[in-house]
């Protein structure tokens, strides 16, 4: 499959793998086609890899779920999932998820490269990734309500992570748009940076994490991503287990 069938191109530079929405006619509107290639590629990783940096061709990241073939008639369409059993389009749903899921991995730092548009299904895809750096002029919003459905890419625990329940609940209660101003002052942004300078910012944020040891940004990630579900006891025991285990590994014994 090319980048002109799927909507999605994806390139590697050493330890950085790119990941490009490329329908800029569009404003990269999402398809399944591009969920599922995503999720290919995602097997595919090659083990290098260290940093993943999502983006979008043009002048948006992603102005969300393509309505055009979603209103349709064929494969993806609300019309087909509407004729599967529950199972099966929940089934369905879980295998779309995965072109979002794998970007929370524990192996590599997943940057969003977010400017103008980032809509829906855009928005989550952001959300699916480590930190966002936002272009002056990014607009964001949860806008499925507007359609009668709900976010289901897997974006709703890592909003309230970011925000909280009750400014979750709003963003995606009323569909309403956020700058980036406000996506920063609420912490959804890692950087607010003018539109001119957000490939150069994302260029400084991977080398910043390339400098410093794999295995200790690993054990960081996993330290982080589990902290909100420990008590403090819990926690400081997992710190202590992972500095253990790099303490041993820097000393050559590890296993």
């Amino acid at each position: 499959m090319t980048a002109e069938t799927t909507g999605v191109r994806f390139d590697c530079d050493g330890p950085v793998a790119t990941v490009t929405l490329c329908r800029p006619d569009v404003l990269n509107a999402q398809t399944p086609a591009m969920w599922r290639a995503m999720s290919d590629f995602s097997r595919d990783l090659p083990g290098d890899v260290r940093v993943v940096v999502v983006r979008g061709e043009g002048r948006a990241f992603s102005a969300g779920l393509d309505l055009a073939v979603a209103g349709a008639t064929g494969p993806g369409s609300f019309a087909e999932l509407a004729a599967l059993p529950e199972a099966e389009c929940a089934d369905r749903i879980a295998e779309y998820q995965g072109g979002f899921t794998w970007l929370h991995r524990p192996d590599v730092v997943s940057i969003a490269a977010v400017q103008g548009h980032a809509i829906g299904a855009g928005f989550q895809l952001a959300l699916a990734c480590d930190m966002r750096v936002l272009a002056a002029d990014a607009r964001l919003s949860m806008a499925e309500v507007t359609l009668g459905l709900v976010p289901d890419l897997a974006g709703t625990r890592r909003l309230v992570e970011l925000v909280g329940y009750s400014r979750a609940l709003e963003i995606c209660a009323t569909g309403r748009r956020m700058d980036a101003t406000e996506a920063d002052r609420i912490g959804l942004a890692t950087l607010v940076v003018p539109n001119d300078e957000l490939d150069a910012a994302v260029r400084d944020l991977s080398a910043g994490l390339l400098a410093n040891n794999r295995d200790a940004i690993v054990e960081i990630k996993a330290l982080l991503a589990g902290a909100a579900d420990c008590t403090h006891a819990e926690q400081q025991r997992a710190e202590r287990e992972a500095q253990t285990r790099r303490i041993r590994d820097l000393a050559g014994r590890g296993e």
